[in-house]
């Protein structure tokens, strides 16, 4: 039980990733703070995962409100005295293209994606401090941040401006033992936000090297990893947990020669 009586905080715990994160947490042992926007999805996570009262605080967040962040904070404040373990996994992937993207819209990517982040990891970070606690924090990005994609571009910036600001309070939060680091997830269809089609989930499939999309214990077990003390001497660092996606495109059929041969001996 490596998080026995950890206080970890998991945003947008509702949804595919949060809900996959929130289960290796509870499966180690951690005190959860369960925050989304709708109180309905965390009383069923909270049923889902077997946890009492004692183990677990739900707030319904708008993140786009700094002034619910602060109570979100308080709230964990007066319960537990602090979180051990901050998770930003909340975010919004919009598809419109910038000629068609009215400004409000891209203030709410950009207030979802980057700003609230920011304000969670100050809020909690302090609480951190105060209570002399050698927390971490980890910020969930996306291969996007390198790569811009067409009728993503907010989403794509706003997850290139994450990764900064994942470094940037790495570098402040050292000397309070605070770790800060962000996690790129792999593809993982099944978000009821954005559906997809069997035929791009297959179409995408073939594209990642180790020819398959992203499962439960992929990214929160790097998640766990980055958590863990086997990690305390990482800050500051993005870590891909792809299936080798970032790499470059990979294509289907290409391989020649021996490494043809080989494979189809495998």
């Amino acid at each position: 039980m490596t998080f026995q009586d950890k206080t970890v905080l998991v945003t947008g715990a509702a949804g595919v990733f949060g809900r996959w994160i929130c289960a290796a947490f509870a499966r180690e042992g951690a005190r959860l703070c369960l925050s989304d926007q709708r109180m309905d999805g965390l009383e069923s996570l909270k049923n889902e995962l077997g946890l009492d009262d004692s183990r677990a605080l739900l707030h319904a967040t708008q993140l786009a409100d700094e002034a619910s962040i602060v109570d979100l904070a308080a709230k964990v404040k007066s319960k537990w005295g602090a979180a051990d373990i901050v998770v930003n996994n909340a975010g919004i992937y919009p598809h419109e293209g910038l000629l068609d993207l009215p400004v409000a819209e891209w203030d709410r990517i950009f207030d979802v994606n980057l700003r609230a982040p920011f304000i969670v990891s100050r809020e909690f970070a302090r609480l951190m401090i105060a209570g002399k606690r050698a927390g971490s924090i980890v910020n969930i990005s996306s291969g996007a941040s390198r790569q811009m994609r067409n009728g993503s571009v907010p989403y794509c910036t706003s997850k290139t401006a994450l990764e900064r600001l994942t470094k940037g309070f790495a570098l402040e939060l050292a000397p309070y033992g605070i770790r800060v680091n962000a996690v790129e997830p792999g593809f993982a269809p099944g978000s009821a936000v954005s559906p997809l089609s069997d035929e791009y989930v297959e179409k995408m499939k073939k594209r990642i090297p180790l020819g398959r999309t992203s499962g439960p214990g992929d990214t929160p077990e790097a998640i766990l990893f980055l958590c863990s003390d086997k990690a305390s001497f990482i800050t500051g660092t993005v870590l891909s947990v792809d299936g080798g996606n970032s790499i470059g495109t990979y294509e289907p059929g290409q391989l020649v020669g021996a490494l043809d041969e080989a494979r189809r001996h495998s």
